[in-house]
């Protein structure tokens, strides 16, 4: 049985995400030459949000693809058979700030499995990592750049995020056993 706790609901999501699109586009003033990439699943309607934060705040559409990073995990044989999703990346990456968006960032392995596959696609001028939940617990030397909230988890606690998209609700919650 989960317990679960509330930690974000849908204005506080949409404050967050509002949040980093401002940061971003302080860190990127070559508003032009930044592109947005989600990570399958949530990250990609994360992505799309914020490409349209984006525009209000540019004032020119901010391109995003989908990457799915399930066949360039480290960890493969430690978990059941991944399910694919598409990806689809309409763009040279080539000499782009590319804004990775996940929705939780925890052991670092989804983040560098999709710079790797990112690579397929070109060569990134800089790679910057949009997160909407950083919890904590890193296995590898990731860092975001911009965070929606951070919440110091233990490894028994999980992270769920709910997007309307998908969920038919925006919502984040922390379930413990």
């Amino acid at each position: 049985m989960f317990k679960r706790t509330l930690l974000l609901d849908a204005s506080d999501i949409q404050r967050a995400l509002a949040r980093m699109a401002h940061e971003i586009a302080e860190r990127n003033p070559a508003s032009a030459n930044v592109v947005l990439v989600g990570i399958q699943r949530g990250g990609v309607h994360l992505a799309r949000r914020l490409s349209t934060l984006l525009k209000d705040v540019w004032g020119h559409d901010v391109t995003v693809g989908a990457l799915d990073v399930n066949m360039h995990r480290d960890d493969l044989n430690h978990r059941v058979p991944p399910q694919i999703h598409p990806t689809s990346i309409p763009f040279d990456v080539t000499e782009k700030n590319v804004i990775l968006v996940d929705d939780v960032l925890f052991s670092g392995r989804t983040t560098r499995a999709a710079m790797d596959a990112l690579n397929d696609f070109g060569r990134p001028r800089a790679i910057q990592l949009a997160v909407l939940v950083d919890r904590g617990h890193r296995e590898l030397p990731i860092k975001a750049d911009f965070v929606g909230k951070n919440v110091p988890t233990s490894l028994q606690e999980r992270i769920n995020v709910a997007l309307n998209e998908e969920d038919g609700e925006d919502a984040v919650h922390l379930e413990r056993q």
